[in-house]
């Protein structure tokens, strides 16, 4: 098996904090998500998280005109410097201070950030030859407090720069004579924007509590006058000593009367759109397309605004949700509108002509707590403690469904055999069934008395349904056909935290605080079948996919194996040191000591069954060895230092005299109100200053094609898949093994030793050109004088290539072949190979779909033709007497096109 797992997507959280953006062709949105970057691409419908991680959670972005390079600022200052391109970390660079906006300006040369009560004007990156890619040009000062926002002129030689001193600032970018700085006034809040217009120095500014300004300059941009050079000063100077002091003092008078003038036009209030008895919110974020003359104004309790400038006449306003609307962006044409909610995590995309959703996504309002793969791997299925059951597109990266009748926390989640159905238990006290085709909750699960549910089972054939209860210490089981309880199996003395079936034999396993772990056998007895005892509380087992070994964590944080025949141990893992170390910051113990509470929370086997993954409440996912007993690989899944129990030791940054600031300015540690969190406990306290949530993974999965695993944690739902780009990694290799030889066999048509070979150096370019070039004629022969090994890597490469290719008939009678040829020696063998299996049942049936859509399209668009010259010809009936008639060679009859689509 292949541990070249590598950060894949990010998943269950499109927003958090920070700037949204569109990419300069208008069909892909930029969100921060955390401390990582999604993109959206909302022309091909999918969506792509950047393998970049700041230190903190992003606060602000920034993205070149031509689209290449990016700037991410995170909360304490520090920029990435990023290429869009290669998807690589180019340079760092710490402001030292928070930034609240960071905007490059429109001929790309140059890129100004928001610092404290300054705006610093760097060069821009690429455009010169120098080691350090932040050149500082320029730092301009004046504002009484922080700077929030700026914008800059078409020509890039002027930027105005708002404040929360309620003024705005129009700088010059260049040394000009009339222009040095001038400040804008009549605001009684904080600004929230200002916009210039096109081509013009003329702006407005918009105030925290509703209000806008209209400018109007009395300078044309052709008319800021560039100030002289030295050499220039010192011509001058020469000559007015040659003229004399009057002439000097009139060019003087002359500049002074020449300086830029602003006057306002115009004040409006946005409480004339929201109209009489709305309450009033605070405009929160805006922005403002110059082509178009468009404003738009986002507010606290979740409306928005469009207006037409500079009129000011409300062409549309609309609620998305009561939370804040936290950033608005638009794309290049104006038509599509970006709204992000920091509250909710949610992301939409609104054509504001049409008055229809493009991209319309939300994560989970709380954590996520379980999650699981479809048979096939095309889905993921996650539940969230706010009582949510979302679907997921593992290819497209976009929910398309969601389950809100649960009125609790989803506590387990899993997909029927055949994947058309997912199934929930939720501590509300209901198991519920919900159908995928038609998106509808059709079976609901309920036990004689309100129980907790809090793990979760099915067997293989999706008929029984286990569920157990955390505060009855009972296993409920119903009949998933008739919705019936059939029995409820008792025995244990603690709340039941994990259940799982055997795939090989109607057993369940059932593990439960009061230390132990018993198999029931659901079918024939509701009598405990066998039962072992822990050495501590389980947290959590799971069954080898083949079902012949058993793997149980508990809160000892050793990993037990157990042969479910005999009920004998056959091997253990002591994990605590590959936990890692970590501590909070409101902490009093050493990291070491808060260690001794850590465990394994989620265990799960690989699709082989050779290797466990491991995860619980810490940054770490480990994978194990089970045949060593040994961790194979660690997996870091975050570095974001904005979340809780990320580092060992303790910032000395952070020390006082007092101790720890995280300890004296929240309030913690104090004799009157102490809010110290207790040992375990999973949340901080919400109502304190200072809260970060804790890194925890709370459940993890292997796709059921092996080449993907996924989890869910703090951050949102991470996947890991193998990289493909890892192209040599050859077996039974030999000197002559080249790919000289290779192409030289081909050459002389000795196709099937050709194909071995190119298999055997494993280069993924050379397969390719090798099966292509392999006549269709001939695929039954080669297939059938295949070595089983090289059948099942054949196998593996037409799966991949299925879902990329577009020979798909070439690749679909390889397939065919094969597996009418080798197919029993595959069933015998099944296991070995189902992760492969699974792989090209997942490509088989994504091609299908899609090819399917394309064909129902054209089939229509026929049809319509069809139809319409039908309509033609009656409504000419002499044009068609009096033309010849076409013989029947080169005139197809409208209905046998009807009946070929038909077919």
């Amino acid at each position: 098996m292949k541990f070249a797992y590598g950060f894949s997507n990010l998943l269950g959280s499109v927003y958090r904090k920070g700037n949204v953006l569109f990419m300069p062709d208008g069909n892909s949105v930029l969100s921060p998500v955390g401390n990582r970057l999604s993109i959206f691409d909302l022309k091909n419908n999918k969506s792509e998280t950047l393998p970049i991680e700041c230190r903190k959670n992003i606060s602000c972005i920034a993205l070149s005109p031509n689209g290449i390079t990016l700037i991410l600022v995170d909360e304490e200052g520090e920029a990435l410097l990023c290429s869009l391109i290669s998807r690589t970390v180019l340079h760092t660079y710490h402001f030292h201070k928070p930034v609240h906006s960071i905007r490059f300006s429109p001929d790309g040369k140059k890129f100004a950030a928001t610092r404290d009560n300054m705006v610093q004007v760097f060069h821009a990156p690429g455009k010169t030859r120098q080691f350090n890619p932040f050149a500082l040009h320029k730092t301009f000062y004046g504002a009484y407090d922080h700077t929030v926002c700026l914008d800059w002129t078409s020509d890039s030689r002027a930027l105005c720069v708002g404040s929360k001193d309620m003024n705005t600032r129009v700088y010059g970018a260049e040394h000009f004579t009339n222009l040095i700085v001038y400040s804008l006034g009549g605001h009684s809040d904080c600004i929230v924007g200002a916009f210039f217009e096109t081509n013009s120095l003329d702006l407005y500014t918009i105030s925290q509590n509703g209000h806008l300004c209209i400018w109007e300059s009395d300078t044309e941009l052709e008319g800021l006058k560039p100030a002289p050079t030295k050499a220039e000063k010192r011509a001058t100077a020469e000559e007015a000593k040659e003229k004399g002091g009057q002439e000097e003092q009139k060019k003087l008078e002359s500049e002074q009367e020449e300086k830029v003038l602003y006057k306002r036009l115009a004040k409006h209030s946005f409480k004339e759109s929201r109209g009489e008895g709305v309450g009033y919110a605070r405009l929160t974020s805006c922005t403002y397309h110059k082509s178009t003359k468009i404003l738009v104004t986002g507010f606290q309790d979740g409306v928005f605004f469009l207006h037409e400038m500079p009129d000011f006449s409300l062409i549309h306003s609309l609620s998305i949700s009561d939370q804040t609307i936290s950033s608005v962006a638009f794309n290049n044409t104006g038509d599509w509108i970006a709204l992000a909610c920091s509250g909710l995590g949610q992301l939409l995309v609104w054509e504001w002509q049409s008055e229809t959703y493009v991209l319309k996504q939300q994560g989970h309002f709380n954590n996520m707590s379980c999650l699981s793969y479809s048979p096939d791997g095309q889905y993921i299925a996650t539940g969230g403690e706010d009582g949510k059951v979302k679907i997921w597109n593992t290819t497209s990266g976009f929910c398309f469904v969601t389950f809100a009748e649960h009125i609790g926390g989803i506590t387990g989640v899993t997909f029927n055999q055949q994947g058309k159905a997912v199934i929930s238990s939720s501590l509300d006290g209901t198991v519920r069934a919900f159908d995928l085709n038609r998106y509808r909750n059709f079976r609901t699960f309920t036990s004689p008395r309100p129980v907790q549910f809090s793990c979760l089972a099915t067997d293989n054939s999706g008929e029984v349904v286990c569920a157990g209860g955390l505060d009855v210490f009972e296993i409920f089981v119903w009949s998933m056909q008739t919705g019936r309880l059939l029995e409820i199996l008792a025995g244990h003395e603690g709340p039941i935290s994990c259940l799982s079936f055997s795939s090989s034999q109607p057993l369940l396993a059932s593990g439960s605080w009061d230390k132990t772990v018993k198999l029931w056998d659901v079918f024939e007895s509701k009598n405990v079948k066998e039962s072992m005892i822990m050495m501590s509380d389980v947290l959590a087992l799971a069954f080898r996919p083949d079902g012949g070994e058993l793997a149980v964590s508990t809160l000892n944080a050793q990993i037990t194996f157990w042969n479910p025949n005999t009920t004998s141990q056959t091997g253990s893992i002591e994990g605590r040191h590959d936990l890692g170390y970590s501590r909070k910051e409101t902490d009093k113990i050493t990291a070491k000591k808060s260690s001794a509470g850590k465990a394994f929370n989620t265990l799960c086997y690989s699709a082989d069954g050779q290797c466990l993954l491991a995860a619980g409440k810490s940054k770490n996912v480990c994978i194990y060895s089970i045949s060593d007993q040994l961790l194979v690989k660690k997996f870091e899944i975050s570095c974001n230092l904005s979340l809780d129990s990320m580092e060992e030791f303790l910032d000395k940054r952070k020390m006082t005299e007092w101790g720890s600031l995280s300890l004296v300015d929240g309030g913690e540690g104090d004799v009157d109100g102490q809010s110290v969190s207790l040992p375990g406990a999973r949340k901080g306290d919400m109502s304190s200053r200072h809260w970060k949530p804790e890194v925890i993974v709370s459940s993890i999965m292997f796709s059921p094609t092996g080449r993907a695993w996924a989890c869910t944690t703090t951050e949102g739902l991470l996947i890991y898949s193998l990289d493909h780009r890892l192209v040599f990694d050859p077996f039974q290799l030999e000197v002559d093994i080249t790919p000289a030889n290779v192409k030289k066999f081909l050459s002389k048509g000795e196709h099937s030793t050709a194909l071995m070979l190119s298999f055997r150096l494993n280069e993924q370019n050379l397969i390719l050109e090798v099966v292509e070039s392999i006549p269709a004629a001939s695929i039954p022969v080669i297939s059938e004088m295949l070595p089983e090994l090289y059948v099942d890597k054949l196998l593996s490469f037409l799966a991949g290539m299925v879902s990329s290719s577009a020979h798909i008939e070439f690749y679909m009678l390889w397939i065919q072949s094969l597996l009418s040829q080798h197919g029993m020696k595959l069933k015998q063998r099944s296991q070995s190979i189902l992760a492969t299996l699974r792989t090209l049942q997942k490509n088989i049936t994504k091609k299908n779909e899609d090819l399917g859509k394309i064909c129902d399209y054209n089939k229509y668009t026929m049809e319509y033709i069809i139809a319409l010259s039908k309509a033609k010809r009656k409504v000419e009936p002499d044009a068609e007497e009096t033309s010849e008639p076409s013989s029947e060679d080169d005139r197809m009859d409208s209905d046998s096109i009807s009946d070929l689509f038909d077919t």
